[in-house]
C-alpha cells in the first residue's frame, strides 16, 4: 500500500472516530418541556423552619408597589415587597432572529412560572428577631426618585419598632451590574448585632435547559480562587446540613469570590465586597407542591452597631448577558476570576486565546463569518512550520515510492524483512512515515476548542454571515428538501431525521472540499481503500450537517487552505498533482479485471 495513502487513511479514520465519539459523548440536546407552575410558584412557599432570613423566601405574594428599572441595557422593576429585583428584561437581545420577537427575560417574580429573583436583607442576632430586620416580606417605601437609571439611584427605607432604621440605596451601571448599599441606624439605647445577606433563588429548572455535557448550566461560583460548577441535577445530591435545615453546601471564604446561576448566555451572580471574608451557600429543597427550589447565598460577617451609631455594607449583583468584554472589564475592575463565569471547558488554554483572537478579528472586520475565515488563516499560519515539515515528508515519501516497490519485490513474502528494510530506508532518507498525521492531530483539539467557542459564547449567538446564514451558532438553515428555498415549503426542523438527510449548502460544500482534497493523489489500487476514500467525504458531510454553521465554515476554509498548501509544497518538490485527471478518473467506467486462462 502507498505509505502516503496509509497516512491519509489513518488521519481520516482518526478524525472519523473523533466525530463518532463526539456524537456519543455530546449528543444533540433534547427539547425540554416547560416547567409547570407549581404551588410554590403561586404562593411562594418554601421549606419550613428556616435557619436564617435568607430562607424566608416570600410566604405570600400580594401586589406591591414597584420601582421602574430603565437603562440602555435593562428594563423591568423592583418590588417593594422585600425589595426584590425580580422583573428584568435584556434590551439588546431577543428570543429569536425575528426583530418583533420578545426581549429575553432574565428574572421573573414569584407567582409567575419559573420564578427567578434576587433579594437582600439582614439576619438578626442577640435580642433581635426576624420581625425586627428587613427580609423577603418587608414592605419598603421609596424615598424620592421612583425610577432606577444609570444616572439616578433609588433609595428605600424601612423602620422597625425598636429604633432601627434601614436604608437601601440601589444603583446600576450602563451594563448589568447593580450596586446595593445597605445602612442601619441604631436610635435605640443598646447595641444591636446583625448580618447582611444576599440571595438568588430559582423556582424549578429554567425553561430550555439543555442538559448538554459540553455546556454548563446551573450554579457557578468562586471562593478564594477556586472555581465551582454544579449542574441542577447535582444539587439534589447535596448533603443535608442540620443547621440549614436543607440540603446545602456551605463554604467559608477568606478573601474573594462570587456565586450565582448561569444559563448558556445569561447569568445572575451575587458579588460581596472583595478582600473580606464571607460565607457562600448553595441550597436545594422541594416544597409541598414538589417544585425544586434552587438557591445561592452570600452571607457577610455579623456587625455590632452601637447605640446612636450607624453601619453599612455594600455588595453587587450581576444580572445580564455574559458578554466577554463586559465581564472582562468587571474582572479588571476588581472581581477576581469573573471571566471564568463563561464556560471555557477543559481546553480553556485553547478556547480563551482562540476566542480572544476571534473577538478582535470581528472588531476589525465587522462580520463574524469573515472573522472565522480570518481566524482559520491565522491558525493555519501558526502551525505552518509543522504542517510544512509534514507535507514535505509526504512528498518525499512519494519520491521514494519506486524504491519502496522495488524493496517489496525483493522481500517477497518475508514481511518482517520488508518492514526492517523500509524502516532503514526511511532512516537513511530522513523521512517520517507518520508525519502525515501530525496536521490532523493538531487540528482535532483546535476543532473541539472552536466548537466550544461557537457553542457557548454569546458573541456567536445570532451572528450573521451573508445571505441565508443569519446565525452562525445554528446549523445551516437551507435544505435540499425545498431546493434551498426555491420550492414553496419550509425546511425540516433541525434535530429530525429528515433534516439530517436533507442537508444545507454549507455541509455540501464541506463534502466537496474534502473530496477535492483527496484528489491531490491518485486513488489507491486496493478496492477496500478505494471504498473508504469514496465514502468518507460524504459521510462527514452528513455527520457535520447538524453542527453550527460557523464551525462548518471553519472546516471548509481549513480544507481549502490545506489543499492549497499541499499543492504548492508538492509542486516545489517536483511533483505536479494531476488534480483534474484524478477527478475525471473517478467518473470513468472501470474495466472488468481480466481472467487468465489456466495452462
Amino acid at each position: 500500500m502507498d505509505d502516503q495513502n496509509k497516512n491519509l487513511i489513518l488521519a481520516t479514520a482518526l478524525s472519523f472516530l473523533v466525530i463518532l465519539g463526539w456524537f456519543w459523548f455530546f449528543p444533540p440536546p433534547e427539547p425540554v418541556a416547560e416547567q409547570p407552575t407549581a404551588v410554590a410558584e403561586q404562593t411562594g412557599t418554601v421549606p419550613s423552619a428556616p435557619a436564617t432570613p435568607a430562607e424566608q423566601i416570600v410566604e405570600a405574594t400580594p401586589e406591591a408597589a414597584r420601582v421602574t428599572i430603565d437603562t440602555p441595557k435593562l428594563q423591568g422593576s423592583i418590588s417593594m415587597l422585600g425589595a426584590r429585583i425580580d422583573d428584568l428584561w435584556l434590551k439588546s437581545y431577543r428570543e429569536t432572529l425575528d426583530p418583533t420577537s420578545p426581549l429575553v427575560r432574565l428574572l421573573s417574580p414569584v407567582g409567575k412560572p419559573n420564578a427567578y429573583y434576587a433579594l437582600y436583607g439582614w439576619a438578626p442576632s442577640g435580642d433581635l428577631n426576624f420581625e425586627d430586620v428587613p427580609g423577603a416580606n418587608t414592605e419598603w417605601s421609596v424615598v424620592g426618585n421612583t425610577t432606577l437609571t444609570i444616572e439616578s439611584p433609588v433609595t428605600l427605607r424601612w423602620e422597625n419598632t425598636k429604633g432601627l432604621t434601614f436604608t437601601r440605596m440601589i444603583s446600576v451601571d450602563d451594563h448589568y451590574m447593580f450596586s446595593i448599599k445597605d445602612q442601619v441606624t441604631n436610635a435605640a439605647s443598646a447595641p444591636v448585632t446583625l448580618a447582611a445577606f444576599g440571595v438568588v433563588a430559582r423556582h424549578g429548572q429554567p425553561v430550555g435547559l439543555q442538559n448538554f455535557y459540553v455546556l454548563h448550566e446551573g450554579v457557578v461560583g468562586r471562593t478564594d480562587g477556586k472555581l465551582e460548577e454544579l449542574k441542577y441535577k447535582k444539587l439534589v445530591d447535596l448533603p443535608v446540613v442540620e443547621r440549614e435545615q436543607a440540603q446545602a453546601e456551605v463554604v467559608e471564604a477568606k478573601t474573594d469570590g462570587w456565586i450565582g446561576f448561569t444559563d448558556k448566555y445569561w447569568m445572575t451572580t451575587l458579588i460581596p465586597e472583595q478582600g473580606k471574608p464571607f460565607t457562600s451557600v448553595i441550597k436545594y429543597a422541594a416544597n409541598l407542591g414538589g417544585t425544586a427550589i434552587y438557591q445561592t447565598e452570600i452571607r457577610q460577617p455579623a456587625i455590632t452597631v452601637a447605640a446612636g451609631a450607624s453601619a453599612e455594607t455594600t455588595s453587587q449583583l450581576f444580572a445580564g448577558a455574559k458578554e466577554w468584554e463586559t465581564i472582562r472589564n468587571y474582572e479588571k475592575a476588581g472581581i477576581p476570576g469573573f471571566i471564568d463565569s463563561i464556560d471555557w471547558g477543559w481546553f480553556f488554554f485553547l478556547t480563551k486565546p482562540i476566542f480572544w483572537l476571534l473577538h478582535n478579528l470581528h472588531a476589525v472586520i465587522g462580520n463574524m463569518g469573515l472573522a472565522i475565515i480570518a481566524l482559520t488563516l491565522v491558525l493555519k499560519a501558526l502551525v505552518l512550520p509543522l504542517a510544512y515539515k509534514s507535507y514535505v515528508s509526504m512528498a518525499r515519501m512519494k519520491e521514494l515510492q519506486p524504491e519502496i516497490e522495488a524493496l517489496k519485490e525483493r522481500s517477497g513474502d518475508d514481511k518482517q524483512k520488508m518492514q526492517k528494510e523500509m524502516m532503514q530506508l526511511y532512516k537513511e532518507k530522513k523521512v517520517n512515515p507518520a508525519a502525515g498525521c501530525l496536521p490532523m492531530l493538531i487540528q482535532i483539539p483546535i476543532f473541539f476548542s472552536l466548537y466550544k467557542v461557537i457553542f457557548v459564547t454569546l458573541e456567536l449567538r445570532q451572528a450573521p454571515f451573508f445571505g441565508w446564514l443569519r446565525d452562525l451558532s445554528a446549523p445551516d438553515p437551507s435544505s435540499i428538501f425545498n431546493l434551498f428555498g426555491l420550492l414553496p415549503w419550509g425546511a425540516p426542523d433541525h434535530g429530525t431525521l429528515v433534516a439530517t438527510l436533507f442537508i444545507g449548502i454549507l455541509p455540501i460544500l464541506l463534502g466537496i472540499s474534502m473530496w477535492v482534497q483527496q484528489k491531490l493523489n491518485p486513488a489507491p489500487t486496493d478496492p477496500a481503500q478505494q471504498m473508504i476514500f469514496a465514502w468518507m467525504p460524504w459521510v462527514f458531510m452528513f455527520m457535520l450537517g447538524s453542527f453550527a454553521s460557523g464551525l462548518v465554515l471553519y472546516w471548509i476554509t481549513n480544507n481549502t487552505i490545506t489543499f492549497t498548501q499541499q499543492y504548492l509544497i508538492m509542486r516545489s518538490h517536483g511533483h505536479k498533482p494531476d488534480v483534474f485527471g484524478n477527478i475525471m478518473s473517478t467518473f470513468r467506467k472501470k474495466k472488468a479485471p481480466e481472467i487468465k486462462a489456466k495452462k
